[in-house]
């Protein structure tokens, strides 16, 4: 082996031991898998704004004008003011489970949601692959809740792999 490639390989192996020596735990790869994103262009919930659901109590499409970056996906938005919003308080108006359906969560599975069938639950945003599973989770969100509570640590560490 030519001593710069010994060089090289020593390194990578040095940088990828780091993950480990450091936090005492392996590192996780960064992943949209938790965020429900296009695979092909990044973009959360087919670029709808997650803001309008709460201020017009409907799906509204945004634009590529209006986005921000945040948890390995792109935001759209339909104007500057629902981008802010969004920005300073993304935990409040970003998706509940990255946009995965919590009925299907409670069942032990992830399926995307569907931007167009939601719930505002407990002042929350909950996107549903169906609407027979909104309908279901809205006349009983507490049951939802706890299963989805037990299920979601472990199907979110499954996302990652």
């Amino acid at each position: 082996m030519r001593p710069g490639i010994a060089l090289i390989s020593l390194l990578v192996c040095l940088l990828a031991g780091i993950g480990i020596t450091v936090s005492g735990v392996p590192a996780k790869a960064a992943t949209t898998e938790r965020v429900v994103v296009n695979r092909f262009t990044g973009v959360a919930i087919e670029g709808f704004d997650p803001v309008a659901y709460f201020v017009d109590g409907q799906a509204v499409q945004g634009t590529a004008e209006f986005e921000t970056n945040l948890w390995g996906a792109v935001w759209r938005f339909r104007n500057e003011g629902n981008r802010a919003s969004f920005q300073a308080h993304p935990e409040v108006y970003g998706p509940q489970y990255g946009g995965y359906d919590p009925a299907d969560i409670a069942r032990g599975v992830t399926i995307a949601g569907n931007p167009r069938f939601f719930a505002i639950v407990a002042q929350r945003l909950y996107l549903f692959s169906r609407e027979a599973n909104r309908d279901a989770f809205a006349a009983d969100p507490e049951r939802f809740l706890y299963e989805v509570g037990k299920r979601w640590p472990a199907l979110q560490d499954q996302l990652s792999q």
